[in-house]
């Protein structure tokens, strides 16, 4: 098995290995991940590149998440619920981030913030966060619900609301994010 979908099926709960495998297939961020990155490790033009696409589009309808497997994701990757998750295909998201409904990772194609978001390591996103822009979010940051974040955010901070205010604080995604590999 892949390290990265290793350290995706770890994050369910600690599973772990062929029986981790298939208790992984009930969590739908798990299955989605794991079409996700057979697709992103194999030529479209294989047999099973093309098994691996097929996958990955029904799962893209029957979860609404829209996801590309060109995006860049790091390892140990969790998707909380199934529902509207939107990343664009140019984001950078780091290792062990977390992931709630209704979130949206976009590009702005105009202003002094034109690009797509790049986030660090131990992210964790909370229902109805939008990240906006050419922005970089630091490694240990919690995204509030429904914040809206088009600004840089330093590491070990919390944002809260719309606009959103940064709060720095220790520890800020402690007992949010719970299995890193």
């Amino acid at each position: 098995m892949n390290t990265l979908i290793q350290s995706d099926l770890f994050r369910y709960n600690g599973l772990k290995g062929t029986v981790g495998l298939f208790k992984g297939f009930q969590y739908p961020g798990f299955r989605y991940m794991f079409y996700l990155r057979k697709s992103a490790s194999t030529s479209k033009y294989s047999p099973l590149g093309f098994f691996y696409r097929i996958m990955l589009k029904h799962y893209k309808h029957k979860y609404g998440f829209q996801i590309p497997s060109s995006t860049k994701i790091g390892k140990g990757f969790f998707i909380g619920h199934f529902g509207s998750i939107v990343i664009n295909s140019n984001a950078v998201i780091g290792d062990n981030c977390n992931f709630s409904h209704g979130v949206t990772i976009g590009k702005t194609n105009r202003g002094k913030s034109k690009g797509v978001p790049v986030l660090g390591d131990r992210v964790w996103v909370g229902t109805g966060a939008v990240i906006v822009g050419n922005v970089k979010i630091g490694s240990d940051v919690l995204i509030a619900p429904n914040s809206y974040v088009n600004f840089d955010v330093p590491n070990h901070s919390i944002v809260l609301g719309n606009p959103g205010k940064i709060i720095e604080r220790l520890n800020p995604t402690e007992g949010y994010i719970n299995n890193q590999c």
